[in-house]
């Protein structure tokens, strides 16, 4: 996926769900502070989105421009609709997104993830794909260590979960020497 494309998938969810403002949480939400991040953070046809001020209609999203529907055959990329509880993210984050908005969206408003919140919304998550897309984050500078230990203190998880999130912060960084 690309810029236009993202800029694309905002302003055909603020359509589908008839809401101007749109949350992409996603691997994608790089593209807000990154527009031309590295391909290998680009490889997934989807955007993780939801309307910012009404998640319950995520489904409308899914229905029109999710995987496997003529949106997706089209194009070629497509929408997951998500609601705001998917991601476990650090204290403040909704203060932090990342505004995409221009004639490509056409009146919608994209609000992307700020890329600190969204690589310790991968480090939680934990998979294989997740920690190698936190290590391009460090090794590209597109991701700041001394953000992330302090943003790490602020996750809603229990004392183990946050241990382990810290764990794998701690071997990101290690596999990325300099």
């Amino acid at each position: 996926m690309n810029r236009a494309a993202l800029e694309h998938i905002v302003r055909a969810a603020a359509a589908a769900c008839g809401e101007r403002e749109i949350v992409i949480i996603g691997s994608q939400a790089v593209l807000g502070q990154f527009p031309h991040a590295p391909e290998t953070l680009l490889v997934s046809l989807d955007a993780d989105v939801f309307p910012r001020y009404a998640p319950d209609k995520s489904d409308l999203i899914d229905g029109a421009i999710g995987e496997l529907s003529m949106f997706h055959e089209t194009y070629g990329y497509y929408a997951h609709g998500i609601d705001d509880t998917t991601a476990t993210l650090p204290a403040d984050w909704a203060d932090r997104l990342v505004r995409v908005s221009n004639e490509n969206t056409a009146g919608a408003i994209g609000w992307c993830l700020d890329v600190h919140d969204l690589a310790l919304s991968k480090l939680v998550a934990g998979r294989d794909k997740d920690l190698d897309y936190v290590r391009v984050l460090i090794r590209e500078k597109m991701a700041a260590s001394n953000v992330l230990h302090e943003r790490l203190k602020t996750l809603p998880v229990s004392p183990e979960r946050l241990a382990v999130v810290h764990a794998r912060l701690l071997l990101a960084e290690a596999t990325n020497p300099g």
